[in-house]
Order: structure tokens, then sequence, then C-alpha cells
């Protein structure tokens, strides 16, 4: 793998750089940052992502025609790793470019594309995600939510869980069951369902750190149009595959290596000056020694994303492999932020606004975020088995 970047890579890394400069508020970072009210940060952070659309930087991965840029595999690494770098606000409608607008470029027809591609990049409309269900978390092939045809239109009756950002979405993709009478993951249907329709609602669900991110979703008799099918009917499987094969791709894992580095590189200052025993706790030899050990893996974790993305630049299709960015990103995040709880001893309980929280309790809600890490985009238990199946073709 070539570390080097042409001219023409750097030149796109300099314009983006200079454009996020200019576009974020002054300050940022530093003195200015993100509203503290769930519902104010919702609202910045579509207007960011709005920035990005007016700016020409949103939806890079796109062609041209949908208004993207066609960048190639390093530019959209490239991409990744500088907004990160630059702390960006992170989008609510995450879903809708980076999954619903894949899958639609992807499996769409036209008239799907022309419907929904521009609202998606423009961030006027928010999409969520309706595939786990109370009784089919990981084992997606089992959802239950039913779609029965009424001659142009279906029927919709279930629920949804895990639904991130549905009190914010005016859509939502869905696999629904259609034919309950075959193997379960031949019956399934990929749907797009308008949140506003009569018999839709939602429930937020008050998460261990405190935040609604996720939420229930209830469908009650809801009637979707059937041009609103992705791909065949009964043929939702296909489509849903190609969905997370970008949810859990090597873009998203180079991004979140940086931050995690970010909240390293916080650790490594506050625990400078943090005193126990008479001296700073960072020349303590266990924490050294533990601190390491993340340092060495958020290192690897960047290089198999980059491994990854070259595969993926020379032609390879995208697959099973994204389970193996997945399960390993997800306990090494969770294993740092752990060694960071560790590290702040005593101190560790004190978070929030408690005026003695070590590091304005930054490191408390990423260690009680990072608990979702190995359950959402799939569970590690799951990635185990494609990896093992898929991959290393082990029995089942």
């Amino acid at each position: 793998m070539d570390f080097a970047r042409t001219p023409a890579e750097e030149e796109f890394r300099t314009a983006l750089r200079t454009w996020l400069a200019g576009a974020l508020p002054a300050g940022w970072g530093e003195t200015v940052f993100e509203p503290e009210g769930e519902d104010a940060r919702a609202q910045f952070r579509i207007e960011w992502e709005k920035t990005l659309h007016r700016g020409g930087w949103a939806c890079i991965h796109w062609p041209r025609e949908y208004g993207g840029r066609d960048a190639s595999q390093v530019e959209q690494a490239i991409y990744a790793e500088e907004l990160a770098r630059a702390r960006v606000p992170e989008g609510i409608n995450i879903i809708g470019r980076n999954l619903a607008g894949s899958t639609l470029l992807a499996h769409g027809t036209e008239a799907q594309k022309q419907r929904f591609l521009p609202r998606i990049i423009a961030c006027e409309e928010v999409w969520c995600q309706g595939f786990s269900e109370p009784g089919a978390g990981s084992d997606l092939a089992s959802v239950r939510t039913r779609a029965e045809l009424d001659g142009d239109h279906f029927v919709v009756n279930g629920q949804k869980v895990w639904t991130s950002y549905a009190q914010y979405s005016q859509w939502c993709f869905a696999l629904v069951r259609t034919d309950p009478s075959v193997k379960k993951h031949a019956g399934l249907t990929f749907l797009l369902i308008d949140m506003t329709s009569p018999g839709v609602s939602t429930r937020p669900l008050k998460q261990i750190s405190g935040e609604n991110e996720f939420n229930e979703t209830f469908f009650d008799n809801v009637r979707v149009p059937v041009e609103n099918v992705v791909g065949e009917i009964n043929g939702g499987w296909r489509i849903a595959m190609t969905t997370l094969a970008h949810e859990r791709g090597p873009e998203d894992a180079l991004g979140r290596q940086i931050r995690f580095k970010q909240e390293l590189e916080l650790l490594l200052e506050t625990l400078s000056g943090l005193q126990r025993d008479g001296r700073p706790v960072i020349e303590q030899a266990n924490v050294r020694q533990k601190l390491a050990q993340s340092v060495i893996e958020l290192d690897i974790m960047r290089l198999s994303a980059l491994r990854q993305l070259s595969q993926y630049e020379n032609g390879m299709a995208r697959g099973a492999e994204a389970s193996a960015n997945k399960l390993y990103w997800s306990h090494v995040a969770q294993d740092f932020f752990e060694r960071a709880i560790d590290a702040l001893g005593p101190l560790a309980p004190l978070a929030g606004h408690d005026p003695l929280a070590v590091g304005g309790g930054r490191f408390q809600l990423s260690y009680l975020q990072s608990r979702a890490f190995s359950i959402y985009s799939g569970s590690s238990e799951i990635q185990r088995n494609i990896i093992g199946e898929r991959i290393l073709g082990l029995p089942r």
C-alpha cells in the first residue's frame, strides 16, 4: 500500500482544509462549541450539513450528475480524515447521505433517484433506518414488521427500535416482511416510508449517557405506495446488504479513528496535569502501559481501514470484509475509554457540570456512549459469524 499522495490528492486536501477553516465559526473547538440542548444541537448539525452542501462538500462520493464529486476512494479517505481533524459537527443526516443515498444510487429507479437524492444532499429531508426490531436486532432476517399489498399500496404494521434520529426524520428506509410463507431471508422487501404518514409514531429512548439519539418507531396501518419499493418485492435482503456494506465501511472507521485519537491526546494532556501520590498520573508505569496499547491499537485501526480502501480502489467489491473493521474498532474504542476511566481513578465518577470533573466530564460521557459500539451497526457476535462464515469459510 502506497502512503504517498499525488499532487492532485494533496490539492484536494488543501482545498477542503481551507474551506473548513472559513466555514466553521471563529473559535470552533476552543471557545465555540455545539449547543448543549439536544434539539438545539440537532438543528445546529442540520444547518451545518446544509452549509456543506452550499459549499459543494456534501456527498462527495456521489456521481456528479446527482450533486457529488465522483470522489475516488483516496479522496473519500482524505475527506473523512479532514472533517474529523477539524472536529466538525457530526451529521444528523448521515443515514440519508451514506446509507439511503448510496443504496438508491446502487438499486433505485431513476424516478426514485430524482425524487430523493436532491433532498438528501441538501439536507432538506432527514432519514432514519428501520432495520432493528425488539425481537430482531442483530438477526436482521427475523424482522416481523408486516407489509401487506392492498391495491397500489402496502399496509405496514409493526415496530422498529434503535431508529437513530427518528424524531428529526422525514423519511425511513425499512426492511419489512412481505411474504411470511417462504424462508426468512426470501420474504423481505426494502421499503421507503414517509415519516409524516398517518399511523407513524416515535418514542425516544433514554440512553445510559442521558441522550435520546435512539427511538422506538411504530407503524399502525401505514399506507406506502408500491413505487417506494427499492429493488424487487421480496428481494429486500440483497438491497439491505448493500446498505450494511456502506454502514460498516472504512470511511467511517477513518473518521472515527481520528476522533478517538483526539480524545486520547486530550487524555494524555489531562493526565500530565493530574497529580496522584505526589507525581503526574501519566508517569505511573501501569497507566503508561495501558495507554501505549491504545496508541498501537488506534494506529492499527487506521492502517486496516486504509488497506480496505486500497482494495476497493483496486476494484474489489464491498462485502463481508467490512465486518472485520467494525468488529475491531468497536472493541478498540471500548477498551480505550475503559482505560481512560481507570486512569482517572477516584475522580472517574465526577461527570457533567461537577466543578471537580476532570476534562469537563468528557471521558465519562465517551465511556457511556462507547457501550453501544459493540451493539449498533451489527453486534460483535454477528460480525464474528459473518467473518467466520463468509471470509474464513467456517461451517455454520
